[in-house]
C-alpha cells in the first residue's frame, strides 16, 4: 500500500458523504492521525491515516482548490 502525500490546505473528496451531504473535506493537520474539516458544515474530525486513505476518492492540491484572484 502506497502512502498518499497530503499537505495542509489540500481538499479531499471522500467516497461517502458527511451527514450534512458534503463529500469534500479540507486537510487541517497531517501526521499519523489527520484532522479534516467538512467544507459544507465546518465540523472537524480526527481520523487515523490508514482509515482515511482507504476512503479517499480524489485529492485536490491546495493550489487548485484555492480561488484565483
Amino acid at each position: 500500500m502506497q502512502i498518499i502525500r497530503m499537505r495542509v490546505g489540500d481538499t479531499l473528496e471522500l467516497k461517502k458523504p458527511h451527514p450534512c451531504g458534503e463529500k469534500h473535506f479540507r486537510v487541517m493537520r497531517v501526521g499519523s492521525e489527520i484532522r479534516i474539516l467538512c467544507v459544507g458544515c465546518g465540523r472537524d474530525m480526527v481520523l487515523d491515516r490508514v482509515k482515511l486513505e482507504k476512503s479517499i476518492r480524489k485529492l485536490i492540491p491546495a493550489e487548485e482548490s484555492a480561488p484565483s484572484d
